[in-house]
This record gives C-alpha cells, structure tokens and sequence, in this order.
C-alpha cells in the first residue's frame, strides 16, 4: 500500500529579502531558502512550496501581502504568464545592480581566480522593443488566463498565436501586444492571426501535430529591413500561397517574405528547406560601415544596439595594432571576426554550424574584407595542433562559446597555442568562471567587463580579457 505524500505547506506573511540565481527571488524561512519567480526585495508575499529539499525549497507566490519598496507595476498585462520576461517588475536600475552582482559573484565564487575591479555593467537602451528577432507559436489550444478560466464563459474557439506557457508544451499564451520588438512585429503577428480564424484556416494541435499555420519568425534590422518566415505544418500549396499572398499585400515593405513547409515533430527550420515567396533572401545590419547579409538560419545578437557596445569591448580588449594573428572560436556568421578584421592581420574563424560559416565567407565578401578565414567544424576536433601548425600560432584569440562553456580539450588546445591575449566573451557566468579556472595556471585575469543584452531578463553578457602569465 503507498503512503500518501503530506502535502507542502503555505508559508504566510514571508519577506522576500534578495535576488537570485535564474531570476527567481528568495526568501529565508527558518534554516531553509525558498526559491520564488516574481518576487521583489521587500515584499511580503504568500508562498506555496512546490517542491522541497533538505537545504532549500521551491514555491509560488499566492498572495501579495505588501509591495515591497523596489517593487513597480509591470509594463506588460501578460507579466507572470508568459515566462520571457521576469523582471519587468523590478526597476532598470535594479536589474542592472543584480546582473552585476550576479556576475561578481560567479568569477569569486567559482573561478576562485584573482581578479581586477570589475567594471561597471553598459546598460541598454532603449531598454523596450529592442529585440531584433521574435518567434510565435500558433496553436489551436491557446492558454486561458486565470481571470477568464475564472469568468465562467466557454471558450470553444482557442485559436491564438503567441508564446509558449513555461512547463506546458501543448500550451501557448495569445498576446496582442509583445514590448521587446517594435510594433512591425506585433502587427505582422495579429494579422496572420486574425486571417487564419476569418478564413477558417487550422492552427498548428501541438499534441496530435497536425495543422496549417505553425510558426512566424520575425526580424527586423537597424537598417530598417525586415523579414518573416512562416512555417506551415501541412503540404497545401494554395492555402500556403493565399497566406503568403497575403501578408505582402498588407505589408507590401517587407525587404524579404519566405516560408517552410514543417513536417516534422520540433519547431525548428536549421534542417529545412527554406523558400523565398518574395523580396530577397536575407536583410541586411549594419555596424560601422560594414554590412552583415542576415538569413533565415543566421545567427545574430539579438539586440542590435548592445551588440555594437559588446563588440567594441571585444576589440578594445583584443589590443590589436594591425600585425596580429587572431583566433575567433565559435564564430558563428563571423560578425566580430569580421568586425575586427580592420585592426588585425588575419582573423581565423572556426564555427560548427556549416550555413554560419558560409555566411560568414560571405559577410566578409561584400565587405571587400580579405584577411579573414572561416572552417567549419566541431571545435574540439578541428582546433588541434595540426591546425594551429598550419594556420599559424595565434597572438590573440577571443572566444565566445555557448552557455555551456568550453570543452576541457578546446580549453587544452588553448593553452598549448599559448596566445598572448584571450578575450572571453559569455552569456553565461557560471561557465565562463569554471573555463577562467581551468585557464589560470598559464592566464591571468586583467579586466572584466559586463554588458546587458536583455533587458527584464536575468540574463547577461559578460566580457573578459586574459593575459599570458610569462
């Protein structure tokens, strides 16, 4: 017979005293952290626990007691629903003084490395609309807020078209309004939306997977360029084209109009076939005068403006007088090797996506830039001592890897090729702390910088340069 689990307590009248990891708050309850979304310092809240361990526990907040001090109203009526961002109830300056704290913590914490005085983090601005890439799921099981599961109306009609709830994959938010893209994108959103249920068109049954209209990708450059891919999950060549159609009549100035036909089981087009309608292939951003061709599989920093900050610290920091050899690991389409290649002799690029790199040979093609070089490869396996022989020993390399950090053997090759300077760039600092220990024998720690992409998000970018310990 199995014991019934007792079931986790409701804390009341519990003050939310700091910020943590992940964007959650945390509350101190006894012996025992609570971990909770939503929460601001000063705030009395009551939490339900939802799962708990022997040093901590989760929960939800149930009830704002008091507001705390920093505590503001959120921009966004969707704020707590949709999961993206976390922190609209917190002031700018408040988030600013987290992530920077966030970072300060993980270099001391983790790399346990000796540090300079790390400077203070570049903000963002604007800190709304200022993403240059959304993405919509459509779906014909739409989530329904407390307030109308609450009204006691039927709802027998849940087309939408939106943002995934967090934990439920089968369920998706229908928003009128996004504040992190301009208002091109939410036009283009509600539209498509709208002409799907007047025309009686399916939306995408994320369980069964069956469906017309699936996803919308929207992009929108500095330049003022855009683009949008629709994914459609059946083969219906007229309705696909009537869709389409329809988008470039209303908005005859999309620079590039293209789609797929997605019949798979996941949401993503890296391998699938993508057809332009009309317009042209790709838009184009721009950065100091140089042009970077943006396609629909290409990888760019989401936040234009911060980019630019971002890839100057990256220069600054590289040091370069116009006679060096530099290494771009994980160059993605090239940007910052493309980006420095005015102060540098040679840039080595080395990415493990193929279409990146071919954008990035591209990128600097149209840019009349000819001292780059980009492979194509798994980095632990295409950065060895062969290549170093054969490209040459660099003097500067930056790395820029994903969230998980370096491999143990790309971090070896590193130290074998002995570059004078490293220059690490990081979404995230927790990695980026265990690579800078795994490099400090042979590196020292010269100067840190952090730089907010992602404003409303606990989310940071940070920058750090390394010089050889001779």
């Amino acid at each position: 017979m199995s014991r019934k689990r007792k079931p986790y307590p409701l804390l009341e009248g519990i003050t939310i005293s700091d910020v943590a990891a992940e964007g959650n708050a945390l509350a101190r309850v006894d012996d025992m952290v609570v971990f909770v979304p939503y929460g601001a310092p000063g705030d009395v809240v009551d939490i339900q626990v939802t799962k708990k361990r022997k040093s901590y526990a989760e929960g939800r907040i149930t009830r704002l007691v008091e507001p705390g001090d920093v505590r503001i109203a959120p921009r966004c009526p969707y704020f707590g629903m949709c999961g993206g961002c976390r922190w609209q109830h917190l002031p700018y300056e408040v988030q600013l003084r987290c992530k920077q704290r966030q970072v300060v913590d993980a270099l001391t914490r983790i790399a346990k490395v000796e540090l300079p005085e790390i400077s203070p983090i570049k903000g963002s601005d604007p800190i709304w609309e200022y993403r240059n890439k959304m993405e919509y799921t459509f779906s014909n099981r739409r989530w329904l807020t407390p307030e109308q599961m609450a009204s006691g109306e039927e709802f027998n009609d849940r087309d939408g078209a939106g943002f995934h709830i967090p934990g439920a994959f089968d369920k998706v938010l229908d928003i009128d309004r996004c504040h992190l893209q301009g208002e091109f994108g939410n036009r283009l959103r509600n539209f498509v939306r709208d002409y799907g249920i007047d025309r009686g068109l399916s939306f995408y049954d994320l369980r069964v997977q069956q469906g017309l209209l699936r996803t919308l990708m929207v992009r929108m450059a500095s330049t003022g360029e855009s683009m949008a891919v629709m994914s459609f999950g059946e083969d219906n060549p007229q309705a696909v084209r009537e869709v389409m159609d329809a988008i470039r009549g209303e908005f005859p100035d999309i620079t590039s109009l293209m789609y797929v036909i997605n019949l798979k089981v996941n949401d993503t087009i890296t391998d699938q076939e993508v057809l332009l309608h009309s317009g042209r292939p790709y838009i184009e951003e721009e950065m100091e005068g140089l042009r970077f061709r943006i396609g629909p599989k290409s990888f760019y920093q989401t936040n234009s403006r911060q980019a630019y900050k971002l890839y100057k610290v990256v220069r600054d920091f590289a040091g370069l007088t116009g006679d060096e050899l530099v290494y771009d690991l994980y160059t993605g389409t090239g940007t910052i090797a493309n980006f420095i290649s005015r102060r540098a002799r040679r840039v080595v690029g080395i990415e493990y996506v193929p279409e990146a790199i071919e954008d990035a040979r591209i990128n600097s093609s149209v840019n009349g830039i000819t001292n780059t070089v980009f492979y194509a490869g798994d980095m632990k396996d295409v950065l060895n001592a062969a290549f170093i022989e054969s490209n040459g020993r660099p003097d500067v390399m930056i790395v820029d890897p994903p969230r998980a950090g370096m491999h143990t053997d790309v971090v070896d090759v590193i130290l074998a090729a002995a570059p004078l300077r490293i220059v690490y760039v990081s979404c995230n600092p927790a990695t980026q702390a265990r690579d800078l220990a795994l490099l400090d024998s042979r590196y020292r720690v010269v100067a840190v910088q952090p730089v907010d992409m992602f404003p409303h998000t606990h989310h940071v970018e940070n920058v750090v340069r390394l010089e050889r310990r001779d």
